[in-house]
């Protein structure tokens, strides 16, 4: 849907935040419109998920109001204090629920995954080859075709990471059920039967978007439909405590999914949040600990024998403290070439996501059924090389000297048969029939130099990188970690076998090298992967040699691409802001970026014009301006919300003559009354029942009216106004005139005023890069 299009588009039109505005009296030499022909065609479809989704803009900016100000200056200090607990209460809440989630995700998918690899594997015992394939096949497309219908018919935007979106709604951008209970609910169990179906993906990127949607569903402010309407519940229905709730839920996220707290936190930081603070650092540091101590007592429980397949584990995922770390001149020109490697196969895996991405959003666009197939065919695709590409190796004969059991016959381990004799292994087999997390156990196991022949090492690389760039982007919960962690693994083992001539360190750490350097390569991530990887692997030492590959990678992959939540944050159409603004900005004033014509109130307005304003435009913000007999010269007043008209027409405060009446809206409504509903629930404009004699009656909207808000000067550098919407959160932008004698404001701009495809629409002859 385009912006400029708005009127064309009814009832529909109010769910879209437009950046353009008209003047309702024209006539009236005051509200004579400044700008006629420039309109703002950026999209306002996003690609949420696996579906189109209209898109807003999120309110961060406190609204000070008469109704705010009144009800601030009546609050008790005990009504502070529980607003103060409430915070810490809901972190804890999102740590015990994220822990909870992240626990039966890992027992679920390791009982699920070791149901349908031991039935395979006794059958290949058995020699029954083709009923093997067969079971196996068979029981991941029936997983995966079960993912893809709860994505599909349930929740499509649970498909997908979950990070782009989750990065974007903490950039300021809201879309239809991003966070929904039912996007929840497909996710936690789409991620569980999407990576117990074989696919090259992971649970960890999901979890980040599982913890964001536990916070946003705790931060609802109750909910009528269940009876929870206490009042201490409503002080978190706003966008600044959901967001901070939010960011506390990604952090948990990632501290469930790699069982790494101080990890989580960084991420969240470097990462997922637009917006920091030290109150928050505290709280997400609190949300991440009670994650790990939920894990760490429900993994001991499991240490009894009572989870079925999933075993003790502990916190480390992949313990590689055991081997020793020296390494000397050679060891530093091989970690170099390594995230030499990683920077370029990182950019090239973020180009062929990006290609695929736009490709299969085509098929997603022709419904169900397409997604579901897709997702099928992907399943084959992937079966066939899990089970066809080992019959390519060579069986190996197994090691004298190791104490564990060769060849396995449990659903995991380093030495898996299948088709060889007595005594030998087949090395293939131990990477693609095991889950994806036993698959990096065994390429990061240390001790075991020769255990992969370099050929394997390569097919394996091969098979899992283009799996990884082609699953992504199909209609299943799906996470990017894994995928690139096996790939980066396998190529550092390469890497370690070329060297081992002359190196000193371990294959096994070279693996977790390589795994370091291609995640560099692709998230573009630093100190937070730094730390998630030394949480991971229990090894302290290896912080210099993780922190140069990183470093080496991200510079490398820099100079050709962004990082792949960067990009798909793009391919997606979501708005988002950049910390800093572009260079063409810098040409250009903030009265160039504006769109119109432009919609404006008077302080005591006809309910009529509102109602008029509301159905043709679909603005979410209008200007106030007073005038004579209310203010001695026509003055910007504030800026008013579309919700907040809804409420106030749906109230019916209305007088016959043009007065202020704000006294009488002081006691009739409070301010939660005008508080942002959760989930979209919010008054609809099919929702206010307006009476023909109503219609000429007017409406005093100065109590709800935001009378203190931003605005800039028409002549302030475009680049410089980008910077101060970004930094302080903002909705609306007012655009004041320098000089006197002209209307009180030249425009708004919103988010989508800064968008490329919108400045560079208008003014062509900029140049995009200086």
């Amino acid at each position: 849907m385009e912006q400029g299009n708005n009127e064309s588009h009814g009832d529909e039109a109010h769910d879209i935040e437009s950046d353009s505005v008209v003047y309702l009296k024209e006539n009236d030499s005051l509200r004579r419109p400044l700008l006629v022909k420039r309109t703002n065609t950026t999209s306002q479809i996003a690609i949420i998920g696996a579906n189109s989704c209209p898109i807003e803009s999120l309110d961060y900016e406190i609204l000070e109001n008469e109704l705010f100000k009144q009800d601030w200056r009546s609050r008790k200090k005990l009504q502070i204090y529980q607003y103060i607990l409430l915070k810490w209460a809901f972190a804890l809440l999102i740590g015990l629920g994220t822990g909870l989630v992240g626990f039966f995700n890992n027992i679920a998918v390791e009982n699920i995954s070791g149901f349908k690899l031991l039935l395979t594997t006794d059958l290949m015992l058995k020699h029954k080859y083709f009923k093997a394939f067969a079971a196996y096949a068979g029981c991941n497309v029936v997983l995966a075709a079960a993912a893809a219908a709860l994505c599909a018919f349930i929740a499509p935007a649970a498909a997908g990471s979950g990070i782009p979106e989750v990065k974007a709604y903490l950039n300021g951008v809201d879309a239809h059920s991003i966070l929904a209970p039912s996007t929840l609910f497909v996710k936690i169990f789409g991620s569980v039967l999407g990576v117990s179906a074989g696919f090259v993906v992971g649970k960890e990127g999901p979890m980040v978007h599982t913890g964001a949607c536990i916070a946003s569903f705790l931060g609802q402010g109750g909910s009528h439909k269940y009876q929870l309407t206490w009042k201490w519940l409503r002080y978190f229905k706003n966008d600044r405590d959901r967001r901070d709730l939010i960011t506390c839920g990604a952090a948990a996220g990632v501290a469930a999914a790699f069982r790494a707290p101080v990890g989580g936190v960084l991420f969240a930081l470097e990462e997922a949040a637009s917006w920091w603070r030290s109150a928050l650092l505290w709280r997400t540091f609190f949300t991440t600990a009670v994650v790990a101590i939920v894990l760490r007592a429900f993994i001991q429980l499991c240490a009894t024998g009572v989870c079925g397949l999933f075993g003790e584990g502990g916190l480390i995922m992949y313990d590689v403290s055991a081997a020793k770390v020296l390494y000397s001149g050679p060891d530093i020109l091989a970690v170099i070439l390594l995230g030499i490697i990683g920077g370029i196969f990182g950019s090239l895996y973020n180009y062929l996501v990006d290609k695929v991405v736009r490709n299969y959003s085509i098929i997603n666009e022709r419904g169900p059924a397409f997604k579901i197939s897709l997702v099928i065919a992907i399943s084959l695709l992937t079966s066939c090389c899990s089970y066809g590409l080992p019959w390519l190796a060579t069986c190996i004969p197994c090691p004298t000297d190791q104490s564990t059991s060769c060849p396995n016959t449990d659903v995991s381990g380093n030495y898996k048969s299948f088709q060889c004799s007595s005594g030998y292994y087949n090395d293939l087999a131990s990477l693609f029939l095991n889950t994806n997390d036993d698959a990096i156990r065994n390429l990061v196991s240390t001790s075991t130099e020769k255990e992969f022949h370099i050929s394997s090492l390569l097919i394996y690389f091969a098979a899992v990188y283009c799996l990884g760039v082609i699953t992504y982007g199909i209609a299943i919960p799906s996470g990017l970690f894994i995928p690139v962690i096996l790939a980066g693994a396998c190529y550092g083992r390469l890497v370690g076998r070329l060297f081992a001539s002359i190196s000193k360190l371990d294959v096994g750490l070279y693996a977790l090298l390589g795994a370091a350097s291609l995640l560099g390569g692709t998230m573009r991530m630093t100190v937070s992967l730094c730390v998630i990887l030394l949480e991971l692997t229990n090894d302290l030492l290896l912080l210099p040699l993780v922190m140069l590959v990183l470093l080496i990678s991200k510079t490398v992959a820099d100079c050709f691409n962004k990082g792949v939540y960067d990009q798909i944050v793009k391919i997606k159409g979501l708005p988002f802001m950049e910390a800093h603004a572009e260079p063409y900005m810098r040409q250009l004033v903030a009265r160039d970026a504006v769109t119109g014509p432009l919609v404006t109130f008077s302080g005591v307005e006809k309910v009529g014009n509102i109602l008029h304003a509301l159905r043709t435009t679909g603005h979410n913000g209008f200007p106030v301006i007073d005038e004579p007999p209310f203010s001695d010269a026509p003055e910007l007043c504030g800026l008013v919300l579309r919700s907040h008209l809804l409420v106030l027409l749906k109230g019916k405060v209305f007088s016959r003559h043009r007065v202020l009446a704000g006294d009488e809206i002081l006691h009739r409504f409070a301010v939660f009354d005008f508080a942002k509903a959760g989930s979209g629930k919010g008054i609809k404009l099919e929702d206010i029942d307006i009476e023909e004699e109503e219609m000429d009656m007017y409406v005093d909207l100065h109590p709800i009216i935001n009378a203190s808000p931003f605005t800039v000067v028409e002549t302030m550098s475009l680049a410089k106004a980008a910077i101060l919407f970004r930094q302080l959160g903002l909705r609306h932008m007012c655009v004041v005139p320098k000089s006197q004698g002209r209307p009180p404001i030249v425009g708004i701009l919103t988010r989508h005023d800064f968008m490329p495809q919108h400045i560079l629409g208008i003014y062509p002859h900029v140049k995009p890069h200086k």
